[in-house]
């Protein structure tokens, strides 16, 4: 059995955008998953205020723009292209400041090539997000006018002390959260938290536990809900959702080393039966000593220390040498480790989302403070996912083969491991706005794919480190196990867009055709004719297509 296990406990989770996701780890894991969807994200009902954002952000004021979530980034995205060109306003989102709160707002706006100025450390909270922007800019955010994207409510505590220290702060909504269509699988989780037939229940986000206790306060059970929460095992995912749990009366057992949700999985599944043990062995002492039997009971000892607390500021955060995905460093199974990472390249996910998950398992696996993973294309290796942000380098960078030692590792095949003065060896090469070239200790190895390289993952420590022969050949391995996945993400991702281009040839082609025919002029002639609507409308050339084949296709009916 592997080390980190349920055991067979009911676990339920709120999820909604993940939920076969968390069913599938839960179950990976020796839990009887309940998931149950808590929340709809809905458009609002007027866009008036993104829109008026946008006017304003492309007539230059406003300095900075944070961004909350990576929904919000593309939701804003869709609202300010029904009335702005889409171009137009990326690239006044390019000429301002711009902060983002964790690794999903980073990726969305990766996506469109927006670099960002301010990031927030783990745990990704508005207070470090407020730390992190005071650092970047000191006195002079006195001076700025500042655009906030919200995530489905107001944060207030956020605005208050942004206001108190920019000249003036928008807020932009650009979506809200709702109760599901349907609450009754809600109803029968408050019933069944209530009535003690579910063991775990684990908080991804302050939503849920605000909408768990709507639907109990609408059924009039808040006060059973509370009690079922206090017999079993809650894990919350972060301090935004202990701070809700909070307000509620509700104090977590315990949160992750960090705020995601493969590691929220896994260290409920390594402590929650030995916190749960605790619990009710405390209840049954509780409700002997009322009734006036006190059994001679000796607490049994647990590696999980969770301080008693009323205080949502005080809840312990599972130490950060743990996670180690199902307790790797605490003696996981090779059988084990095969089965974590087969089930996250099985997922058939994108390109980037592919090398995010990549990333996220090989920094849980080998401490490092970096974690770069080059893909060969062509002759170059293009740096497409980076542990840390580099929104200005990741799928910018490129390192030709044979250059530094990347380079090197790729075009011999061969894992190089440095255990200090990296900067020393004959084959580094330093890259200009890579703070990581000062790192002292690398461990670099080859992805391979049918016995050719298809890229690199490249491991860096600020300090000297000496790698074990496990962690190298660890590493090797993971090389060899995710290349095939890594080089299919990358050519799905080729054919996609080439797929998208021969749509739009072909539209063209057919639009040319109408106009040669309705206009009586050359081909050439007709296409000049869609290059100057699609410069003069800022539309693209198959918009400008589509929408002559839609006005042909009326005038047949």
């Amino acid at each position: 059995m592997a080390h980190a296990s349920f055991n067979g406990l009911r676990v339920l989770s709120l999820e909604s955008r993940r939920a076969k996701e968390v069913s599938k780890l839960i179950r990976t894991y020796g839990g009887d998953p309940f998931v149950v969807p808590s929340m709809r994200e809905i458009p609002l009902e007027s866009n008036t205020q993104a829109l008026e954002f946008a006017g304003h952000l492309m007539a230059g004021k406003f300095d900075l723009v944070i961004f909350f979530t990576g929904v919000g980034v593309r939701a804003l995205l869709d609202i300010v292209a029904t009335r702005h060109s889409r171009e137009d306003f990326l690239t006044s989102l390019r000429a301002v400041k711009i902060a983002a709160r964790g690794p999903k707002p980073v990726a969305a706006l990766r996506d469109v090539n927006v670099p960002i100025t301010v990031t927030a450390a783990e745990p990704s909270t508005w207070h470090e997000l407020m730390s992190a922007i005071d650092a970047e800019f000191g006195d002079s955010l006195s001076e700025f006018h500042v655009a906030v994207q919200e995530y489905g409510a107001s944060n207030p505590e956020f605005l208050a002390e942004l206001t108190m220290k920019c000249a003036a702060v928008t807020k932009v909504p650009v979506y809200q959260w709702a109760l599901p269509e349907d609450i009754r699988p809600l109803r029968e989780c408050v019933l069944g938290i209530a009535s003690g037939n579910v063991d775990v229940i684990l908080f991804m986000t302050a939503v849920q536990v605000i909408h768990l206790f709507q639907v109990a306060e609408q059924m009039g059970c808040e006060d059973d809900l509370r009690a079922g929460l206090a017999s079993i095992v809650v894990v919350s995912i972060g301090p935004t959702t202990t701070e809700e749990l909070a307000h509620y009366k509700v104090i977590p057992d315990f949160e992750p080393s960090r705020p995601k949700m493969g590691f929220i999985v896994n260290e409920a599944a390594q402590y929650a039966y030995k916190v749960l043990e605790r619990k009710r062995a405390a209840k049954t002492i509780t409700t002997d000593t009322l009734e006036g039997n006190v059994p001679s009971i000796t607490k049994a000892s647990t590696t999980v220390k969770i301080a008693a607390t009323t205080d949502a500021k005080q809840v312990r955060r599972v130490q950060l040498s743990t996670p180690a995905m199902a307790g790797f460093r605490d003696g996981l199974t090779s059988i084990d480790f095969l089965h974590e990472i087969s089930s996250r390249i099985a997922a058939a996910d994108p390109l980037h989302v592919v090398l995010g998950s990549i990333v996220d398992f090989v920094t849980t696996v080998v401490p490092c403070d970096s974690c770069f993973i080059y893909v060969l294309e062509h002759d170059k290796l293009v740096l497409r996912a980076s542990k840390n942000p580099h929104a200005d380098l990741v799928d910018q960078l490129g390192v030709p083969l044979g250059q530094g030692i990347t380079g090197w590792v790729a075009e011999h095949r061969e894992p190089v491991a440095i255990a200090s003065n990296a900067s020393n060896d004959p084959r580094f090469v330093i890259f200009k706005n890579l703070p990581e070239d000062h790192f002292e200790a690398i461990l670099c190895t080859p992805i391979v794919c049918a016995s050719k390289v298809v890229g690199v993952i490249n491991l860096q420590h600020r300090l000297s480190y000496q790698h074990t022969p496990n962690e190298l050949r660890l590493v090797s391995m993971l090389g060899f196990l995710v290349g095939a996945e890594i080089e299919r993400a990358r050519l799905e991702t080729e054919n996609t867009q080439l797929a998208g281009r021969l749509e739009t040839r072909k539209a063209v082609d057919r639009a040319k055709g109408i106009l040669q025919r309705d206009l009586e002029i050359t081909e050439d002639e007709a296409y000049r004719t869609m290059q100057r609507e699609s410069r003069q409308r800022r539309k693209s050339m198959r918009e400008i297509a589509e929408a002559i084949l839609l006005g042909n296709d009326m005038k047949k009916r």
